[in-house]
């Protein structure tokens, strides 16, 4: 498993674009500006549509939402092909592209153990056609799909635990990060890099335009959601072995976290509770795992 790194430790080179098309305080921009550090030169990467999309100055190919699993499949297979092996294939998605639309298409390849590196930047809607609902939006966040009134109170399911399905294909590796942690982003790019396989990383990226919050909290909102057992920073590899990144003394209540975001302002407390019982429930499952060394669910 990956090994945080110090500061020292951290490529210099910058891969991002300047300027891209990226918000202010976009996490996705940060989390590709971190992942393709750690990725380097030696990388074709797979854009589908997403919020932002230029943000790197790597070689780069343009795929159809749905088709991102098998597009990227395709690059790999001829990269081998061609006796490339000192390129990766990488796909760089929006939760879209792997929790809903590309779902399908990456399992396959997931399934089929494709030596393909997915990188997936998770804002938790549909930010670059306005917020919409995805599978990744959190319980009770507001979204131009589910918006606040007398039959609605946000969207009424939570969010779908994407990471652990991939798990379940019993892949080399699969890991979630986070923009507020970024030695240890950069180090799990950097293993998964060197796997051969199916590798999939999700890495919590605030958006403050749809999470509604002021750009410049963007990392704190980060961090107070790590630390809150919501966003759990943890690493799995074939599928069983499982070892937290990150681990608090003390959860911070989510209430701390939820409470930067205006898409929540109209939670109860009630509500809060709710959320705060399934956080604490799965924190509780994932120190089992951490101290069983493999995934207890």
């Amino acid at each position: 498993m990956s090994e945080r790194m110090i500061r020292s430790q951290i490529p210099l080179e910058e891969r991002s674009l300047s300027p891209g098309s990226a918000c202010q305080g976009c996490g996705a921009a940060l989390a590709a500006r971190l992942a393709f550090k750690a990725l380097g030169p030696n990388v074709i990467r797979l854009m589908i549509p997403c919020c932002p999309d230029t943000m790197t100055n790597n070689p780069l190919v343009v795929g159809v939402f749905e088709g991102g699993g098998a597009h990227l499949s395709g690059i790999s297979r001829g990269l081998k092909a061609i006796n490339r092996s000192d390129v990766t294939a990488v796909g760089f998605f929006g939760d879209g592209g792997t929790y809903d639309i590309g779902m399908q298409g990456l399992s396959a390849a997931a399934e089929r153990n494709e030596n393909i590196l997915v990188i997936t930047k998770d804002n938790e809607a549909y930010m670059n056609t306005g917020n919409q609902r995805s599978g990744s939006t959190p319980q009770y966040a507001m979204t131009s799909t589910n918006p606040i009134g007398p039959k609605s109170r946000g969207k009424a399911r939570p969010k779908k635990n994407i990471p652990l399905i991939f798990a379940a294909h019993y892949v080399p590796y699969v890991a979630t990060a986070s923009v507020a942690f970024p030695e240890d982003l950069i180090a799990k790019v950097s293993y998964a890099k060197e796997v051969e396989g199916f590798r999939l990383i999700v890495i919590q990226s605030p958006c403050p335009v749809g999470w509604r919050y002021s750009p410049e909290k963007t990392i704190e909102v980060s961090r107070i959601g790590v630390q809150s057992g919501v966003w759990p920073l943890y690493e799995v590899i074939d599928g069983d072995k499982f070892k937290l990144s990150y681990k608090p003394k003390e959860l911070k209540p989510v209430s701390e976290y939820i409470r930067y975001q205006a898409r929540f302002r109209h939670v109860t407390d009630v509500e809060v509770a709710e959320v705060q019982k399934r956080a604490t429930s799965n924190w509780e499952q994932l120190l089992r795992s951490d101290e069983l060394g493999r995934l207890f669910i």
